[in-house]
């Protein structure tokens, strides 16, 4: 079968990418954290880098003021944390798939379906939880610039692995029916 060769392929190129993503959003947080220990600890004191302050290069060229980048890094920490969990998820469903040799299982769809909804679910609810925190934060610190959470969300993205779930689960069905269905005995030739 042509056709499951490449899910397979497919399901093995997505096992490897999201074990990447989660690397990545891993390194992405500790990046944030790191970044945001720094802003604290300098307490709004410049930090020159040549002769030239790293604030004044993000207020100049970003448009940011430092309330506004501690912002961003909080945030960008808590969506880095949430789609690194999201990543291991993906990469578990991926090697089910891959030990089960097709996606046409009802562990499959299942497994499909809650990714599908925590990706949804995580998506809005850490865009939620930050819009949350960044206007408590912006009552205390007015500098604190509008941040926008559209492109983080991954809402059609969760939706779309639901749809495809129901697929995966109406194909593990069909080949379950078949297989209880006994097979018609071959018929013997009588001879005279």
């Amino acid at each position: 079968m042509k056709s499951l060769t490449i899910i397979q392929t497919i399901a093995k190129i997505g096992r490897i990418l999201s074990k990447i993503i989660e690397i990545c959003c891993i390194v992405s947080f500790c990046i944030c954290i790191v970044n945001l220990i720094t802003c604290a600890a300098l307490n709004g004191e410049p930090f020159k880098l040549g002769g030239v302050t790293i604030l004044s290069m993000l207020e100049s060229r970003a448009q940011m003021n430092l309330p506004t980048v501690v912002a961003y890094f909080a945030v960008g920490a808590a969506f880095s944390a949430a789609y690194a969990v999201l990543g291991k998820k993906a990469e578990t469903y991926f090697k089910n798939e891959l030990a089960d040799e097709t996606p046409f299982t009802l562990r499959g769809a299942n497994e499909l379906m809650r990714l599908g909804i925590l990706t949804a679910a995580v998506s809005v609810g850490t865009a939620i939880l930050c819009a949350i925190g960044v206007a408590a934060a912006s009552h205390f610190v007015p500098e604190i610039q509008e941040i926008s959470f559209e492109e983080y969300s991954a809402v059609g993205v969760g939706l779309a692995m639901i749809m495809l779930s129901l697929f995966c689960r109406c194909g593990a069905e069909q080949l379950e029916e078949k297989a209880a269905i006994p097979e018609p005995p071959a018929q013997q030739e009588n001879e005279i």
